[in-house]
């Protein structure tokens, strides 16, 4: 069995109970047994870090809050036993099609039902987020000081608290996985010269954010409606990386052999993996997270505009959000 690739670069931090991963990814059940510790396997924490911060013009503070290598909420599905579940990093999506490797062991139905667990993570976010933020502002809008403060740090725990704490969690743990998705597919991609295979997936090469992440628009919709039309958006040669994690089933292979492996073939969680140094696929992947992140927190901004347009309140949530004295920034 292959050794997994870190997925950050700090040994992986105590995680909530398991009762708390539950409630928040209920769809994964039995899937969150105990399992040995080992290294995680993403975009490094300093990878997000400078995507998240580069996406966002948030005030120090509160950009520290989310976006901190080690501490940060876009960091938290990487602590114990989040990184452990596939869909919260968009794992195990992995497919080729006949042409490129006859007898491939998952379909494209598989591959596909695998990512959309992943996004189906960050739908559930994006609805949680928007609910956490009516707690910032009172009902007349004006900002409540208790509720957006931020002189204590805020604790990851998925328990209730400060509306801002709570608020930015739910962002970032429904932006980690959107994140891993361009390291972790090839949809940005470009493969190496030589045969393609499992050992050298096809890159789409792909400069767009990915269509079948609209966030936003799925949150407002059934989800089987929006799962419909995401799964037909899914070129047919989009893979991400088997990794023994859990998948949306449960299951978690014992190894990848014979598949696309996240760890051997695919992953650009570092600029020094196999596939970062394939041309300039490293850029590419951290070029498509930032500005899959800048989209989802302007297509956030605008539903809590829409979401609550009475007394302004939603612009003062915005507003209560991004700033780090926001009592005084947003009278």
């Amino acid at each position: 069995m292959a050794v997994p690739a870190p997925r950050t670069s700090h040994r992986p931090l105590p995680g909530p109970p398991r009762t708390a991963l539950v409630a928040a990814a209920v769809f994964l059940g039995a899937a969150l047994a105990a399992v040995p510790a080992r290294p995680a396997h993403a975009f490094t924490g300093d990878n997000h870090e400078d995507i998240t911060r580069a996406a966002l013009p948030w005030q120090p503070v509160t950009l520290t809050a989310m976006a901190d290598a080690r501490d940060g909420a876009i960091n938290a599905n990487d602590r114990r036993p989040y990184f452990d579940v596939g869909p919260l990093h968009c794992d195990n999506a992995d497919y080729l099609a006949p042409r490129h490797a006859p007898g491939y062991p998952r379909t494209r139905d598989e591959a596909t039902t695998e990512l959309l667990a992943c996004v189906r993570t960050s739908v559930a976010r994006f609805r949680s987020a928007v609910r956490a933020a009516d707690g910032l502002v009172d009902a007349g809008g004006t900002v409540r000081a208790d509720q957006s403060d931020l002189s204590s740090p805020c604790a990851w725990e998925e328990k209730p608290g400060r509306a801002k704490c709570v608020l930015i969690e739910q962002l970032g743990r429904g932006w980690h996985q959107i994140e891993d998705f361009y390291a972790h597919s090839n949809w940005s991609d470009r493969a190496a010269p030589g045969p393609v295979g499992p050992a050298n997936p096809p890159g789409l090469e792909r400069t767009d954010v990915a269509p079948f992440l609209d966030i936003r628009r799925y949150s407002a919709m059934k989800d089987a409606d929006w799962t419909r039309e995401a799964r037909e958006r899914v070129p047919e040669d989009l893979a991400t990386g088997c990794y023994p994690d859990f998948d949306s089933t449960g299951v978690k292979p014992a190894d990848c052999d014979g598949r696309v492996s996240h760890n051997r073939d695919l992953n650009k969680d570092t600029a020094e993996s196999a596939r970062s140094r394939t041309d300039d696929d490293f850029r590419r992947a951290t070029a498509g997270a930032t500005a899959e992140i800048t989209r989802q927190w302007n297509d956030f901004k605008a539903e809590l505009l829409a979401a609550y347009p009475d007394h302004r309140r939603g612009a003062q949530m915005i507003c209560a959000l991004v700033h780090d004295d926001p009592a005084a920034a947003c009278p």
